[in-house]
């Protein structure tokens, strides 16, 4: 079963139940997931740069957009209009295969991986994950990367509040610690 049809067939009625929904439309979504890679000022080199395009669009299937920096900062060693970091953002099919690729994939190769922090999740009930190395994802391999770079993934939802976000992420499979009280 893929990660849409349980979200249809399983996540949605559970919702319902706890929540007091009546209509299916008042169910939160998962409405897109944002992929963001930084990099730093000082790393001038356009191989890099190339290196990490070539990641991105290898774990998410799209091409990535370069982001500028808005302001120059001296202390940073950055120019107004600098490339700063790639972003890819995931609708529809392509972002329900990555959260599937995500969750029974990637995090479970994570390096002394405990589970996801609930406290990353915002008063929306949007969720960020840092991740410190790229090479979690099985498109990406060791021997092709010359530098390690980090990885942002932001899971934007429609939720109301942070309560209803963490229910729908657990709902969809996402691993959480166990909270201690």
């Amino acid at each position: 079963m893929t990660i849409k049809e349980k979200y249809q067939k399983s996540v949605i009625p559970k919702l319902q139940e706890k929540f007091g929904y009546r209509n299916i439309l008042q169910v939160p979504r998962v409405t897109k997931i944002v992929l963001n890679v930084g990099i730093s000022s000082d790393s001038k080199d356009p191989k890099f740069l190339e290196s990490v395009k070539e990641t991105l669009r290898t774990i998410s299937g799209q091409h990535p957009v370069p982001r500028g920096a808005k302001q120059s900062i001296s202390n940073f060693k950055t120019r107004k209009g600098q490339i700063v970091g790639l972003t890819v953002t995931l609708r529809g099919s392509r972002m329900y295969h990555f959260l599937e690729k995500l969750i029974h994939l990637a995090l479970p190769r994570v390096r002394d991986f405990r589970g996801l922090d609930a406290h990353t999740i915002d008063k929306s009930g949007n969720m960020t994950i840092g991740l410190r190395e790229s090479i979690a994802f099985p498109e990406v391999k060791v021997g092709e990367l010359d530098r390690q770079h980090g990885l942002e993934i932001t899971i934007v939802n429609n939720a109301k509040t942070k309560e209803q976000g963490k229910e729908l992420l657990a709902l969809m499979g996402l691993p959480f610690k166990e909270s201690r009280k």
